[in-house]
């Protein structure tokens, strides 16, 4: 009973895991934009971050398991206040299919930016052949691209661990100063609350599918003390390597293919396979999930015109996508959270 009891349990937290991590986080670029660039104070912002993604999930969990909610629309119901119910519902609803096409379209550019940072391709050329890929998946059984992507994040963070872990004992940490500068004079914590914020946004969806695996109190404490741990531990890693970048940061689309490619190039092998496999898995996992969203039109019209319309977009430009649209998706996504923590207290209480 026990084995099956932590199986389960590691089979929600790989889940997580992999909702939390995209190519923007495996990239280094979303670190860099929402915490490295804060100098030392992004280290307080990630702890910070960290913990309030696992209340998020600890609260979540809480009340689909009471509630024994097995719906999104149903999770809804019970957040949302009766007088403006219906509104809030299509407010959330509306934001969270916006965010899943623009996190597909993000995934679509970074695959280009990776292609022309490692390769040298152009951006375009990266991207349409990301873009061509999905469609013919999404017109397709994806269950082995699932499956493949559930696989994939374990390695991924065991890759992050070991390189995470060489850096660290190459770097002073008693004068951080002398590696890190400051670029960025925004308010460091509305950063990291709203990183938290935009990762809420796909996570709420995905742990209200989990519920069938949550059988006690003691395993979502477990659960959400286990992937606080584990995304600060990435997080602070990611941030550490970005350390060893010695050139302009900013000018960098994948800042940790960077570091892999000129400080440890023995692992360049690996990560030029986990990094785009990543991509490419999450990619068609976002689509099918915006597609099946909009079930109510055409599946292969939605599909062509969201694979068609990724390649446009991709031309944005990869950090530029991150830069604008998480922030964005952060201030949105706030409403989610304060209506989750309110319902969750009145639980507790």
């Amino acid at each position: 009973m026990g084995f099956f009891y932590m199986i389960n349990n590691l089979k929600v937290i790989f889940v997580i895991i992999g909702t939390l991590i995209g190519a923007g986080f495996a990239s280094g670029k979303e670190i860099y934009t929402f915490f490295f660039s804060y100098g030392e104070k992004g280290i307080i912002s990630i702890i910070i971050s960290s913990i309030l993604i696992g209340i998020i999930i600890y609260d979540v969990l809480q009340i689909i398991n009471k509630k024994e909610i097995k719906k999104y629309e149903n999770f809804l119901d019970d957040i949302t206040s009766k007088n403006k119910k219906i509104k809030i519902q299509k407010a959330i609803a509306l934001i969270i299919n916006i965010f899943m096409l623009v996190s597909f379209y993000i995934m679509i550019t970074g695959f280009g930016a990776y292609c022309n940072q490692q390769f040298e391709l152009k951006p375009i050329i990266g991207s349409i052949i990301l873009a061509t890929i999905c469609y013919i998946f999404l017109n397709k059984d994806i269950k082995g691209v699932i499956l493949l992507n559930q696989i994939l994040v374990p390695v991924l963070i065991l890759f992050v661990v070991i390189i995470g872990t060489l850096n660290f004992s190459q770097i002073d940490l008693l004068n951080l100063s002398d590696y890190i500068v400051q670029k960025n004079n925004a308010n460091w914590l509305v950063s990291g609350i709203l990183y938290s914020s935009y990762n809420a946004i796909l996570l709420v969806p995905v742990l209200i599918t989990l519920q069938k695996y949550i059988k006690s109190q003691k395993q979502i404490s477990q659960i959400s003390i286990s992937v606080t741990i584990i995304t600060l531990t990435l997080s602070l890693m990611i941030f550490f390597m970005l350390v060893k970048v010695d050139v302009n940061i900013e000018n960098l689309e994948m800042p940790v293919a960077y570091v892999i490619s000129n400080v440890y190039p023995y692992f360049k092998w690996m990560y030029a396979i986990i990094l785009p496999a990543s991509i490419l898995t999450t990619a068609i996992s976002l689509g099918n999930s915006f597609v099946e969203n909009m079930t109510k039109r055409s599946r292969k019209k939605i599909i062509n015109l969201m694979c068609i319309s990724s390649i446009l977009v991709s031309g944005i430009g990869f950090s530029n996508l991150i830069n604008i649209l998480y922030p964005l998706f952060g201030y949105l996504g706030l409403i989610q959270i304060l209506a989750i923590i309110i319902k969750a207290k009145k639980y507790k209480s």
